[in-house]
């Protein structure tokens, strides 16, 4: 029943951030990298941080393996701690990503962050209740 609970909330954590970051993609395609021939707005940033939350989170409804919890907690960890560094820290422009320094939070920006907090720490305890495979066995 744990394990249903922390899935559940992972999932929907992870569609929350894959929701948030589809809705907010467009406001931000004008920020874009410099200094090289290619870059990439942020607003592309945020439709690829759309789709892998999204597809951690169907993955975590329908494979119930190891790998899932592990996908999502990469997923939504990433999330958080790009909302964190670039909240607090001045990066600026990494070759073709753009500078995504945002020092101000705004209900949106604060709603995916908590939920994709929620969803790295269900995964996290996913992945830390998963039971064990007994040496020897398939």
């Amino acid at each position: 029943m744990l394990r249903l609970l922390l899935r559940t909330l992972a999932v929907l954590g992870l569609a929350y951030d894959g929701y948030i970051h589809w809705h907010l993609a467009a406001n931000f395609d004008q920020v874009t990298g410099s200094g090289t021939p290619i870059s990439i707005s942020q607003g592309a940033l945020f439709r690829v941080e759309a789709a892998a939350a999204l597809v951690a989170a169907a993955l975590l409804v329908v494979v119930h393996r190891r790998w899932t919890a592990v996908l999502a907690l990469v997923v939504a960890g990433g999330g958080v701690g790009a909302v964190v560094l670039y909240r607090f820290v001045d990066v600026g422009a990494i070759g073709p990503v753009p500078d995504m320094y945002e020092p101000f939070w705004y209900p949106e920006k604060t709603w995916s962050v908590i939920a994709e907090a929620v969803a790295a720490a269900a995964a996290l305890l996913l992945l830390l209740t998963w039971p064990r495979r007994r040496a020897g066995s398939s």
